[in-house]
């Protein structure tokens, strides 16, 4: 037997070992593709794939192939990827809106093989999740310009879903209305509270009428249906192009970085993510009545090690002037400082709730 042939044999011998590991490793993403779904995450994992890819290359010695065992991973991992998203393409991801919605477009950011399913509230997507009928929701926590989404907040003291993960979705707004609409002719706009808080400046210069709507890709929706040349809405480019509406101004918001911030929401907690590095949590508490209760539970969390980077406060509807308190901070809520803290929280605080772990 000549070289060639014995080399050829031992590829042979190596590619049969290959194979058994490869159906190990791929029932192992099966279990991944599971907990995925279950827990409302993503398929792509930049951090882990890093990971993965940095100690692969430290078990090669050889300097020659280390960045070829580094593209063969990266194909490997493809392949796992593709694997997942076959398994995941049953997942439902609920959204409020319609398609051409921001969060539509921020769903399908995150979950790209997943079902999206629109639905007219918050309150309605975020109960289609806690019921069962969908898989996970993602729902906008902040904007870069007009804050907080107060409708959002409330449902993560007074629900049951955790935050697993967020993500940034960059807004560009534009001015839609029924083909062949003229700006000069209009003199409505629908759309969002927030979306017209974002353009008021544009409003105002063109005295423009303002009326609220629940989201802006329906204020889209309804436009069309009254196909009304003094009518338009304030919607994303997705949602002209969806619905058939001309764009009669682009990029109309009075601050060009307008970003929001969408929670990836589900009813299994992710407690893995806490010993990532990086690692955030949000935490959701009422401190007692009495003097001195809210500083002393800032100062427990400051205590503790934990680098607040958002306080705010919100009403609470059934309770006249007393306030429940939203807090994000850096670091692992689940490691024994954060056992500590919670348990220490409850001297001066009357609910305390973690609502969970993400990161960035």
């Amino acid at each position: 037997m000549d070289e060639l042939q014995l080399a050829r044999q031992e590829i042979n011998a190596a590619d049969e070992e290959m194979a058994r590991l490869f159906e190990k490793r791929m029932e192992a993403a099966r279990k991944i593709a599971a907990y995925k779904k279950e827990h409302g995450l993503p398929v792509f994992d930049e951090a882990r794939e890093k990971q993965v890819l940095e100690s692969g290359a430290e078990r090669v010695e050889d300097d020659e192939l280390r960045g070829y065992y580094t593209e063969f991973l990266r194909d490997v991992m493809t392949v796992s990827k593709q694997f997942q998203s076959c398994l995941m393409e049953g997942m439902k991801i609920a959204y409020c809106g319609a398609p051409g919605a921001f969060a539509c477009l921020a769903a399908g950011k995150v979950f790209p093989d997943a079902k999206k399913i629109g639905f007219p509230s918050f309150k309605e997507a975020y109960a289609a999740v806690e019921n069962g009928e969908c898989d996970a929701a993602v729902l906008p926590l902040e904007n870069s310009f007009a804050g907080e989404v107060g409708q959002v907040t409330d449902l993560l003291f007074s629900g049951s879903l955790f935050i697993n993960g967020t993500t940034a979705l960059s807004v560009s707004h534009d001015l839609l209305a029924a083909r062949g609409t003229r700006l000069e002719d209009v003199t409505e706009v629908v759309s969002h509270p927030q979306a017209l808080a974002q353009c008021s400046a544009f409003l105002k210069a063109h005295h423009l009428r303002e009326t609220t709507f629940e989201n802006t890709a329906l204020a889209a929706q309804y436009v069309v249906e009254k196909h009304d040349p003094h009518l338009a809405a304030i919607a994303s480019s997705a949602s002209a192009e969806e619905y058939g509406l001309d764009i009669l101004a682009q990029n109309i918001q009075d601050v060009q970085n307008n970003t929001t911030r969408f929670a990836i929401l589900s009813r299994a907690e992710n407690r893995s993510l806490a010993k990532r590095s990086g690692a955030h949590f949000v935490l959701m508490f009422t401190v007692k009545n009495e003097a001195g209760a809210l500083a002393r539970a800032l100062n427990i969390v400051g205590a503790h090690g934990f680098n607040m980077r958002t306080l705010r406060s919100r009403p609470m509807k059934e309770l006249l002037w007393q306030y429940y308190f939203y807090l994000e901070a850096e670091g692992n809520i689940h490691g024994n400082e954060g056992k500590c803290m919670l348990e220490e929280l409850q001297v001066c605080c009357d609910r305390v709730k973690p609502v969970g772990t993400f990161t960035e």
